[in-house]
């Protein structure tokens, strides 16, 4: 499986030496990170990938991604799955990036990438979801193309579907 290009981004799948060195902290001497990076969120991520790959094997094509910069390929975020598709076709997707990169449209633009992505390996709907006062999620994922979906007492949910039971 090969990058996603989009106009300013590569999402890079991460492997997993590469998601070991976001867990540890450690670049290799070919990663280009900027500052910040990894998050916590990275890091938590990268765990789950991990933890995935040692229960069930490689997730792809449902996996993580690095989000790095066309223009000097340093990893500024990242975006992915939770897991495979459940059984109705669903895959829940999260994002996030360094604080330096933020503003500047790059989660819509990586969340479009993603969400064309599920659509084309098989993907019925995308699930995402952020806290009541992560007003800047609510607007990447509405601006991605999905739509509120409910909510609860800490977080306001978010999806996009195709097909017969369409939403998006």
């Amino acid at each position: 499986m090969g990058d996603l290009v989009t106009t300013r981004l590569v999402l890079h799948p991460l492997t997993a030496a590469e998601a070991e060195r976001v867990v540890a902290g450690t670049p290799d001497a070919g990663d280009r990170w900027a500052p910040g990076y990894p998050t916590g969120g990275d890091v938590l991520a990268a765990r789950r990938y991990l933890a995935a790959r040692a229960d069930c094997g490689d997730p792809r094509p449902f996996g993580n991604f690095e989000i790095r910069l066309r223009e000097d390929g340093r990893a500024i975020g990242g975006a992915g799955f939770h897991g495979p598709a459940d059984a109705d076709g669903g895959v829940t997707v999260g994002y996030g990036l360094v604080p330096s990169a933020r503003g500047s449209g790059y989660a819509s633009e990586a969340l479009r990438a993603l969400l064309g992505f599920a659509r084309a390996h098989g993907a019925t709907r995308v699930r995402g979801d952020a806290d009541h006062d992560n007003l800047a999620s609510h607007r990447v994922m509405t601006a991605a193309g999905m739509r509120p979906a409910g909510q609860d007492e800490r977080v306001r949910y978010f999806e996009i579907g195709w097909g017969d039971e369409e939403t998006a």
